[in-house]
This record gives C-alpha cells, structure tokens and sequence, in this order.
C-alpha cells in the first residue's frame, strides 16, 4: 500500500471538507494528524497537480474545481442502463411482471430497457416506445421530482386516455404531490385500460431524477393487495441503482410512505 498517496488523498479530502473558507497549514496538519513538515511537502504537491490552491498573502490553502470536475465527468459517464439490469432481473424474477426502465422526455417517457413477463397475459412495450408520463408509474415517479412549474408547461397536451386518467393540471399536481411525499407512483389504468404499474425514480450523483423503474401488468394479476406487497422490492431496487451511480441522498422506505 503507498502510504504517500494515502496521505495525499487524506489531505486533498480534509481541504475540501473544510467550511469553504481557506485554512493554514497548521490546520490541515491538526485535522490529518500530520507533522507540520509532511502536511506542507504534500500540499505543495497537490498545488503543483491543481488540486489546491494557496494564497500568496495568508499562506492559506483552498481546494479547487478540479476534483469538482473529475467527479462531473465520473457522472457524465455513468449509464443508468449498465447498472441496471442486474436489478431488473432480480425484480423481474420476485414480481413475475414486465420490468421496465424509462426516462423523461418532454410529457412523454422512453422506455430504454425492458424485461418481460412470463405470463402468457402481459402489459406490452417496445424499448423505444413512448408512453405518456402523466399516466403511467415510472413517467408519474419522475414527474414529481421536477421543478414545480413543469407541468404547467405542457398542461395544454394533457389529454385523457382512459376514464382513470388524470388529465387536469391541478388534479396531476396533487397527484405528483403525494408521490413524492411517498416515493413511489401507481398506475391503475390510465394509459389502457386493465393495465397498471408500480414505479420509483432513479437519482445520480447530482441529486436528479435519472430515469425510473418499474413494473406493470394486468390488473386483474396486479392487484392494489400485490402492488402494497411489490412495493419494498422496487424501492429497494430503484435505490441500489441510485447508489450505483453516485446517489449519497435520502430515499424513501415503505414505513414512511403513509
């Protein structure tokens, strides 16, 4: 092990946890449990490197962007779909439903992976395919996670689809509302009709909604009792996932869904 670069990385660490303001190198040598002499030949050369920066008036010491911008870079390159499919599987296998993978477009959602169900009755789907996210679970788990105006940029392409649908902005918005209160969003029949869903968002790194995964099929087979009992296992599966890539946020847990 390179006890160099351990106490590198130790340094580099305490720097930019510190409250934002510039500290001296007594400081960072206290907060290490470094000697003074070794704490000041390895901030010189993260200064040399661009990790951090001193002031030439105080002698104090800041971290810079440049961590910031290796990590938005690590972010960037995280796919939620090569992450994902171990998960799918796993829920797919637990529920016996279509498993899908969606992301937010517009009004609409893409579903961007897909597992499907085994019965010989099941909720259709093409990866590719749109739906509209108002009335399906993975498109109503990522709507309420948007800014609050979101919705009412496209109120004027909310239309019904079936009799369940919600359809109108302030009716949508409450529904939003609770769902992101519990954390997870059910469809019960507003895309077509006998067809529903079970679905929860996917965070990054930066806190945003990603993507969002869920279940669907029949209703008669998805039923409101299966629905309460498949809805620890995709919460449990759409945060392994946020996990993977970054997510450091709370998430939600059946007990505090009520």
């Amino acid at each position: 092990m390179d006890k160099t670069l351990l106490k590198g990385l130790m340094v580099l660490e305490t720097v930019s946890k510190l409250d934002g303001r510039a500290h001296t190198l007594d400081e960072i040598a206290k907060v290490c449990g470094l000697s003074r002499s070794n704490t000041h030949r390895t901030l010189q050369t993260l200064a040399h490197a661009g990790y951090v920066v001193r002031d030439q008036d105080t002698g104090s010491y800041r971290s810079t962007l440049k961590m910031f911008e290796l990590g938005a870079r690590q972010l960037s390159n995280m796919d939620v779909r090569s992450y994902a499919p171990p998960f799918m599987r796993a829920l797919a296998i637990q529920t016996g439903e279509t498993v899908h993978l969606s992301v937010l477009d517009g009004l609409d959602v893409v579903y961007i992976d897909k597992i499907d169900s085994p019965q010989p009755i099941r909720a259709y789907s093409v990866i590719g395919g749109r739906a509209p996210a108002y009335a399906v679970a993975t498109g109503k788990a990522l709507l309420a996670f948007q800014q609050l105006d979101y919705i009412s940029h496209y109120k004027s392409q909310l239309h019904s689809h079936t009799q369940t649908t919600r359809a109108t902005e302030d009716v949508l918005k409450q529904e939003l509302a609770e769902v992101a209160r519990a954390g997870y969003a059910i469809n019960r029949g507003e895309w077509r009709d006998g067809i529903g869903g079970v679905a929860a968002p996917i965070f990054s790194g930066l806190e945003r909604p990603v993507a969002a995964l869920g279940i669907s099929g029949p209703l008669d087979r998805l039923t409101s009792v299966k629905m309460a009992q498949y809805v620890p296992l995709i919460l449990e599966a759409a945060e392994a996932i946020s996990r993977q890539l970054g997510y450091s946020g709370p998430y939600a847990t059946p007990a505090g869904t009520a």
